[in-house]
């Protein structure tokens, strides 16, 4: 399931546009501003402050690693804030789908398909790597959501154990890129040793397959953002994990299986990715920090399609109704021994 990816949609984008919010003010209380900052971390050059320990980036990304650039970069630092692409704001409003109460049986569907997908050990010297569409928020703080252009971002995260200051290399590419085709490393001022936050293959592997005993390790080792519910932040963590990573069948189906243990997880029968395809969403809203997160699945393989995140409605937030704030699909999925390089396409059949 974790590498096999359906191919990249032939009009990626047409119809996610149809999903792209309206501007909607909107003002995020102080823990979600704590959480935003994060991104503007990921701009500093750390010569700039050697003394101070690097801080996670935040939830729409595979770990909450920090990514330091060159001094050159700290201008485009100032300028960002949570500004990740340029857009427009023409799209319209997003409809919020019923959720329904069939998740626990679409997840545990979908962890018998993860079990049967043959997946082929990740070594300690390659890469896994993911190449996906985006689109992220580039309003600023108490103004309106607007997203940026559809762009590409490809990942190469190591599986090198650690510890390690570089857990892996990230280049975007398009519009709606930051510094458009460069290789920005993924580090972090301390040394990661292979573990939550710097998820290897070795590592997912040696994780319990008891969907009970593997929720228990992620609620004891996920890190909760101020003013987020524990909850959420598991839910969030099992996303990234299963949507950026490569692991065992076996920890895969676990995956999916402790998720339906969670409270307030629901489905969602329609939902489309940043690609326009169409696919079932298991969901979770929650109240704490006024968000909504989808994970997306193919219907029929039930492979991880993309994902959706979104700003309540609500009085806290100020929005009249949910607003869709990052959306992603990913396109391919696979293991390389070199950062940098993009493999060869897949072959199809003609």
């Amino acid at each position: 399931m974790n590498n096999s990816i359906p191919p990249r949609a032939a009009s990626a984008g047409s119809e996610a546009e149809e999903l792209l919010s309206a501007p909607a003010e909107w003002d995020l209380p102080p823990s979600r501003h704590l959480h935003y900052k994060d991104v503007l971390m990921q701009h500093i050059d750390h010569d700039r402050a050697p003394s101070t320990q690097a801080r996670p980036a935040p939830r729409r990304r595979l770990a909450r690693k920090v990514v330091l650039l060159p001094l050159a970069s700290m201008a485009l630092a100032g300028a960002l804030i949570i500004t990740l692409s340029g857009g427009d704001d023409t799209s319209a409003p997003v409809t919020r789908a019923a959720g329904t109460n069939n998740a626990s049986a679409v997840l545990h569907r979908i962890a018998l398909a993860a079990m049967a997908t043959d997946t082929t050990p990740v070594k300690e010297e390659q890469y896994v790597y993911v190449e996906s569409l985006t689109r992220s928020n580039e309003g600023t703080f108490g103004g309106p959501v607007r997203l940026g252009a559809l762009h590409e971002r490809e990942a190469w995260m190591s599986q090198n154990p650690g510890p390690v200051t570089r857990t892996g290399w990230i280049r975007e590419t398009g519009k709606g890129a930051v510094m458009p085709g460069q290789l920005i490393p993924v580090e972090s001022s301390d040394p990661v040793p292979a573990g939550i936050d710097h998820p290897t293959y070795t590592w997912l592997a040696s994780l319990p397959t008891d969907p009970d005993a593997l929720l228990k390790l992620l609620y004891a080792q996920t890190r909760v953002d101020e003013g987020e519910s524990k909850e959420q932040a598991v839910f969030s963590k099992i996303g990234e994990l299963v949507g950026e990573t490569i692991m065992p069948p076996a920890n895969a189906s676990a995956f999916y299986k402790a998720a339906a243990r969670i409270p307030g997880v629901q489905e969602t029968p329609d939902a489309v990715d940043a690609a326009g395809r169409h696919g079932i969403a298991v969901t979770r809203e929650d109240a704490s920090s006024a968000t909504r997160d989808e994970w997306i699945f193919d219907k029929d393989t039930l492979a991880f399609l993309g994902s959706r995140s979104y700003i309540t409605k609500g009085k806290a937030t100020g929005v009249t109704s949910d607003t869709l704030f990052a959306t992603s699909a990913i396109m391919q999925r696979t293991v390389v021994n070199q950062h940098g390089k993009a493999p060869a396409p897949a072959m199809t059949d003609s």
